[in-house]
């Protein structure tokens, strides 16, 4: 009997957490994706589930920088802290691998390099102690400003990551950035932490930096806010239900109509 109630509180507290969402991401959630959401069923999170989030870069490692001299690093903490907001009030357990503008390499280790591996290898810690799910969040760029939108990478060897990666992919779309046609693309050992952990892992590359159009929204409060409220939407697809589902987009008549 306890275990029902609580369920409910659980599904209450998530389908209000899911309208103030729609709220607070604003005019960018169109119509139909409103619809969508506001006839969806919440399910309740039957246990806590396990995420790890990592702000990419941090400390004297700036990441990109952005047309106007915005560093990436701090997009992407600002990111990584409303999604732990989000994503506790949902009912999962969240573990951040930095939550102010430092590198977590250890104690004592000097000279760049080391300081380098140290961070990762503690990054890594924290990716491999979440049972269930890991993302890494970082920003893009490249030489050619006209290229924009976000984009997964997934380890090509964790066949749950590549889930996890169409699952936020399409939220993106669906929710953000309608116009981004970008694919999930796997990766190897390019990228240490897909590479090396086990954990079903995404590098959430949310927009590019070098597209003075959308820095300018990244460098916003409230864009920030709905690329969180997105991935929120995109874990809770993916840790949902039938997760091969979302493998492959659907497309439906109705869709296909408009």
């Amino acid at each position: 009997m306890r275990k029902n109630v609580f369920s409910k509180i659980i599904c209450c507290c998530g389908a209000f957490a899911v309208l103030t969402g729609l709220v607070w991401a604003g005019d960018k959630l169109d119509a139909a994706a409103q619809a969508r959401f506001a006839s969806a069923e919440v399910s309740a999170v039957p246990r806590h589930i396990q995420v790890a989030l990592d702000a990419g870069h941090g400390g004297m490692d700036g990441g990109c920088v952005s047309v106007d001299g915005t560093p990436e690093k701090g997009i992407n903490l600002d990111i990584a802290l409303t999604e732990r907001e989000l994503l506790t009030v949902m009912g999962y357990d969240v573990s951040l691998t930095r939550e102010e503008d430092k590198a977590i390499f250890d104690e004592g280790i000097t000279g760049l390099a080391k300081q380098k591996q140290s961070d990762m290898k503690n990054r890594l810690a924290v990716f491999d102690s979440a049972q269930d799910f890991a993302i890494s969040i970082h920003q893009n760029q490249f030489t050619d400003s006209r290229f924009s939108g976000a984009q997964m990478f997934y380890s090509r060897r964790n066949s749950e990551g590549e889930r996890l990666a169409a699952a936020l992919q399409k939220q993106f779309v669906t929710l953000l950035q309608p116009d981004n046609e970008r694919e999930t693309k796997p990766v190897d050992d390019e990228l240490y932490l897909l590479d090396k952990t086990d954990t079903p892992a995404v590098m959430a590359e949310c927009g590019f930096l070098s597209n003075p159009e959308e820095a300018a929204l990244l460098e916003s409060d409230e864009y920030r806010r709905q690329v969180a409220f997105t991935i929120m939407t995109g874990a809770l697809v993916y840790t949902g239900g039938d997760r091969a589902q979302y493998t492959e987009p659907v497309v439906t008549d109705e869709e296909t109509a408009e």
